[in-house]
């Protein structure tokens, strides 16, 4: 399933903190930056929701300016449909291949570093093929708002800082 994983603070001095953020083995660094409030991959014509699904790829996704919210399915986890919510100077996201997943940015934007693990015969062009929940029934049936709720994650945190 997909984890959560802290990560090693060295020290603070005045105005400055030192973070170790490895992820070991891996091979690979993408970017991320949303301008404004921001949906990837955006909606279908129809107005579906769309997922990415990176069949030989892990993310590991940091915020390290403003905030994320991932929507998670895996029809392997006991419970296929999970909403994750990541802040800059939160935890790093892992998400494991063969999960679908989309993200909505803050108002503000945001910008995500993704310390991938790509395996050898991984290929751009189908680890960043975007999937319509329209076309897949399940997909589009575990996200509906009939089927049972998502779990959610880090959000405790969002509505700490808001009190």
């Amino acid at each position: 399933m997909f984890e959560l994983i802290p990560y090693q603070k060295f020290r603070d001095t005045p105005k400055v903190r030192f973070f170790d953020i490895t992820i070991s083995n891996s091979n690979a660094r993408d970017l991320v930056f949303h301008d404004g409030p921001a949906v990837s991959p955006n909606n279908s014509l129809k107005g579906n929701w769309q997922f990415y699904l990176h069949p030989k790829q892990e993310d590991n996704l940091l915020a390290l300016s403003g905030g994320r919210t991932f929507y998670l399915v895996n029809f392997d986890w006991e419970y296929p449909f999970h909403i994750v919510r990541l802040e800059m100077g939160g935890d790093i996201l892992r998400i494991p291949p063969g999960t679908f997943h989309r993200s909505v940015s803050d108002l503000d934007g945001s910008l995500v570093l993704n310390q991938a693990i790509r395996k050898a015969e991984a290929k751009l062009e189908n680890e960043f093929r975007v999937y319509d929940s329209g076309e897949i029934p399940q997909l589009l049936w575990v996200t509906s708002k009939t089927a049972p709720p998502p779990k959610l994650h880090g959000f405790e945190r969002a509505e700490l800082r808001a009190a």
